[in-house]
């Protein structure tokens, strides 16, 4: 069953092969993204059962066995990535699709939308299940490349400019983390993971403290951690809607992700947690205040999504087995409520003609099903409870709370008060895009016969809902959830389970 390893990687990449292939035939890339999304999907559904019950799966690429060639790693870590992102990126799909539609493909031109929207999916789940730094990189690369694409649909002037940002902060990260990959080979004569476990233990301390700098600042500005994530806020709103929210909802995680697998496997003695919990509190802090500032919604969102990076930050500083529960779950929350509220923004501009609060109003009497697929994601994004957005803060709080120290404290209090905050900006929009009078600029059904700026599309409509619905049965399946990713930060402390299966004979 180890064939299916390496599946979540292959399919979107044929898929992609596809779909480039078919570029007068949108129907069929439409079908065969779909499918491919779906079969991606299943695969990761299966991979999770499989580690929780035989433990983590690997499959040696090309039959190399390492650390001679590159191995796939599916360990519990991995595999919830997998399974939320492709949920997630299934969803998506199904809203561009809507969207394409209604708008003539205006947005999301079909003939390079979909190849490269399952190649950014091929980067997203080969950085999720690479077991060797350099295949990381590659996942990376694969991921911003196809980014670039996504970003810079439609060829806007304000899309380009964005693109060029984007472009110039991802390519700085990629040399930085090209550059530390250089020195880690020099040092220890391999980038696989498993092995370099061992390997780094042996390293002069300074030498260590270098390359576990390096590796974070590269890390920490794919997550947009503060003071490195300036450029998101600027970057993401400019996008087609479907494109802003996989990107906030799964981008952003990736650099996250690496941040707990190396922190874990290859720098366990903790030297730096003071610095992570600085920056975790500055990231929560001045990211929720930069959303209080915000006047449009996305670019509010993009502002919270940077302070909640914090919260998993915090957990991945604490390095206990709590700690680090409440930072996966966290992941897999976030990543579905931020992709969900994005997908409602883009909703909203559909039916406003504006996401800009100055201009909208009415929206609770005018599109209630909107509000309901607004408001559900809102309140679980602001923590209240039972929503898994509580779950996942208090399980980090609590974490907290069982550690010692007045810097695990005063992370400890901007959580509460970057929740409060959240829950202050949410009601903000809540008010002036739904609750109050109509804006006179809103369309109206008398500005437009046909009425095609008023009515929302169902594929659309239907894509937003399956998301909130994942979203709330989250809160349904949190206690089992919670007990994987447990057993998950259990087996990353350890680090045993994932060397053992990489080297069942013992590292070379």
């Amino acid at each position: 069953m180890n064939a299916l390893v390496p599946l979540p990687v292959v399919i979107p990449l044929l898929g992609a092969a596809l779909t480039l292939m078919m570029a007068r035939k949108p129907g069929l890339q439409r079908t065969v993204s779909l499918t491919a999304l779906t079969a991606t999907l299943t695969v990761s559904a299966a991979l999770l059962y499989m580690t929780v019950t035989d433990g983590p799966q690997i499959v040696a690429v090309g039959g190399w066995p390492p650390p001679l060639g590159i191995v796939l790693v599916a360990d519990k870590l991995a595999a919830i990535m997998l399974v939320v992102s492709t949920a997630v990126t299934l969803c998506v799909l199904v809203y561009s699709i809507g969207q394409g539609a209604a708008d003539g493909d205006e947005e999301t031109p079909l003939s390079i939308y979909h190849p490269t929207y399952l190649a950014l999916t091929a980067g997203v789940t080969n950085a999720f299940l690479s077991g060797d730094l350099f295949n990381l990189y590659v996942g990376f690369e694969v991921l911003l490349v196809a980014s670039y694409v996504l970003l810079t649909l439609g060829s806007t002037e304000n899309r380009i400019r964005a693109g060029t940002t984007y472009v110039v902060v991802s390519l700085l990260s990629s040399v930085i983390f090209l550059s530390a990959l250089g020195l880690v080979y020099a040092a220890t004569g391999t980038l696989n993971m498993a092995q370099l476990a061992g390997r780094f233990d042996e390293l002069p301390d300074n030498l260590r403290l270098l390359l576990q700098g390096m590796l974070l600042l590269a890390f920490g500005i794919k997550a947009a951690v503060f003071p490195l994530g300036a450029w998101l806020p600027d970057s993401y709103p400019t996008a087609p809607a479907p494109v802003t929210a996989v990107f906030a909802g799964l981008l952003t995680k990736v650099g996250i992700y690496a941040v707990i697998r190396t922190e874990t496997l290859l720098f366990p003695d903790g030297r730096i947690a003071d610095v992570l919990l600085v920056i975790s509190l500055l990231t929560m802090v001045i990211g929720i205040l930069g959303a209080v500032a915000q006047s449009d919604i996305k670019r509010l969102l993009s502002f919270t999504l940077i302070s909640h990076i914090g919260y998993m930050l915090f957990g991945v500083a604490l390095a206990t087995e709590a700690g680090l529960s409440g930072a996966i779950f966290y992941i897999a929350h976030h990543i579905t409520i931020q992709t969900t509220l994005f997908l409602a923004a883009g909703l909203v501009e559909r039916r406003g003609g504006t996401t800009a609060l100055d201009r909208l109003g009415g929206l609770a009497k005018l599109a209630p099903v909107l509000s309901i697929l607004f408001f559900i994601p809102a309140l679980n994004l602001a923590g209240i409870p039972p929503f898994s957005g509580f779950l996942g803060k208090l399980g980090l709080l609590q974490a907290g709370v069982d550690e010692s120290g007045g810097l695990v404290w005063a992370v400890v209090v901007g959580g509460v008060v970057t929740s409060l905050l959240t829950l202050y900006a949410i009601g903000r929009v809540w008010n002036l895009a739904f609750w109050r009078k109509p804006h006179p600029d809103m369309p109206t059904v008398e500005d437009e016969a046909d009425g095609s700026t008023i009515l929302l599309p169902k594929l659309m409509v239907g894509s937003t809902v399956a998301l909130v619905a994942f979203s709330v049965a989250l809160t349904v399946v949190a206690g089992p959830l919670f007990d994987i990713t447990s057993e998950a930060a259990a087996d990353l402390l350890s680090r045993t389970p994932y060397i053992e299966a990489v080297f069942p004979d013992g590292a070379p």
